[in-house]
């Protein structure tokens, strides 16, 4: 066979793999958007101190602000990072300026774990306040977040073992809701730390401020992915009901994905619309709801040109998102993975 014509297909495949990784314009129509972070090892959750500060995870185990100057580290977690598991969840406690108090859910090598530091220089004093959720390759959930009421809300997936979802004496499938001190709220529905169950792996928390509702993004199977709202006690049907599936007694999912993919992580409110990141469906979702919040009136694809996104968080005034695209699952670009600053016009 001719050289030349070996060499063709080589070029057009070598032309093809740089256009995937050059870095592609951080733009959207209606957003004023700019990288504050480049170079990160798969961002997984970001919050921020009283100072305005950005705190994040990275999922093998760093922990990191986000500096005028750059990015520092202040923290390094042994963790057990095996596909989806390592360094996940991150909260600021609302009294942190009194008590120093950051919040950490991530995989031990006796499963996932939720667990209390004091942030001065470092990250210290660890205290364990939940041990042994199940963990597993895929399905961790591991995204906690503080609700108005003060309670620390914690997302499980069901580690692959579907049946637990179900099974109220399980950690794996659930929302749990506990006190800071890692007790069990007295309000809770089932006197355990349980708050709703029948969740196959949800990824997102967000609460509405004008009326409390609990906003909650949940993987599904083979497309199905959910928007759900929460309520104290619920079952949400995994793993003998899903998407638009009705039974008594389960939950109907203020929105389900059947046409697509979007694999929904992190989730933010604002402006009364809710903005979902996309990981295999690679953007940022703005989903407009209702007056009241109950109902969704309109949905819009952004910042489709990022690859995965695996957080979306509102704070000051901006919603940041990370990209994922490092996590054994995208493309990287150059730069990758980075963390975006968006303005809503």
């Amino acid at each position: 066979m001719n050289k030349k014509l070996l060499i063709i297909p080589l070029i057009i495949i070598f032309a093809v793999l740089i256009i995937l990784i050059l870095p592609k314009p951080v733009t959207q129509t209606g957003f004023q958007s700019e990288v504050v972070a480049d170079n990160l090892d798969i961002p997984g959750a970001m919050d921020f101190l009283p100072n305005n500060t950005m705190i994040f995870t990275q999922r093998g185990g760093n922990v990191s602000l986000l500096m005028d100057n750059g990015v520092k580290n202040i923290g390094n977690i042994n963790v057990t990072a095996n596909g989806e598991s390592g360094l996940l969840g991150i909260a600021v406690d609302p009294q942190f300026s009194q008590n120093r108090y950051v919040y950490l859910f991530y995989t031990s090598n006796n499963g996932n774990r939720v667990s209390r530091f004091v942030l001065n220089d470092q990250l210290q004093n660890e205290t364990v306040l939940i041990d042994r959720i199940p963990s597993g390759s895929i399905h961790n959930g591991g995204r906690i977040k503080f609700g108005p009421d003060g309670k620390l809300y914690i997302t499980t997936g069901d580690a692959n073992n579907r049946t637990s979802a179900q099974d109220l004496n399980s950690l794996s499938g659930k929302i749990l809701r506990i006190n800071k001190d890692g007790t069990v709220p007295s309000d809770n529905p089932f006197n355990n730390f349980v708050y709703t169950y029948g969740n196959r792996d949800p990824q997102g928390l967000a609460w509405n401020p004008s009326n409390g509702i609990l906003y909650e993004s949940e993987h599904g199977d083979i497309q199905n992915d959910e928007i759900n709202i929460l309520i104290r006690g619920g079952n949400y049907g995994w793993p003998t009901d899903q998407g638009n599936e009705t039974a008594q007694g389960i939950q109907t999912p203020l929105y389900v994905y059947t046409d697509m993919t979007l694999a929904p992580s992190g989730i933010a409110f604002y402006n009364n619309k809710l903005y979902v990141a996309g990981l295999r469906g690679s953007q940022l979702r703005e989903i407009s709801l209702s007056n009241n919040g109950t109902s969704i009136i309109g949905q819009n694809a952004l910042f489709t040109q990022l690859g995965r996104i695996r957080d979306a968080v509102v704070h000051d005034g901006y919603i940041y998102i990370c990209t994922s695209n490092r996590d054994g699952r995208g493309i990287p670009q150059i730069g990758d993975d980075k963390i975006i600053r968006i303005k809503v016009n």
